[in-house]
């Protein structure tokens, strides 16, 4: 899955960038800034990060069914992890 990590603890402000985050996503190691908040393209990331990320009590886990998009809640940062093409087709 390919990750971008979103660097802050409001959910509010990142409910809000969400959508435009998903437009135009950072490439691999990537910064930009979406109203004053650090976007990072922070690569691929194997199925047994998410798995282990979901048995940590401080990792909070949503999931959009329809776009079967993770996001992983912890600290200052929610991670978005997105499928990539060859998950899609699977």
């Amino acid at each position: 899955m390919k990750c971008i990590s979103v660097y802050t603890n409001n959910f509010e402000l990142f409910s809000d960038i969400y959508e435009q985050v998903l437009e135009s996503p950072p490439q691999e190691n990537e910064d930009i800034v979406i109203d004053g908040i650090t976007v990072s393209g922070s690569g691929d990331v194997p199925d047994q990060y998410i798995d282990r990320m979901r048995t940590k009590p401080e990792v909070v886990v949503m999931r959009e069914k329809e776009r079967n998009i993770m996001i992983l809640q912890h600290g200052n940062v929610f991670e978005i992890c997105l499928p990539t093409d060859e998950e899609e087709a699977v």
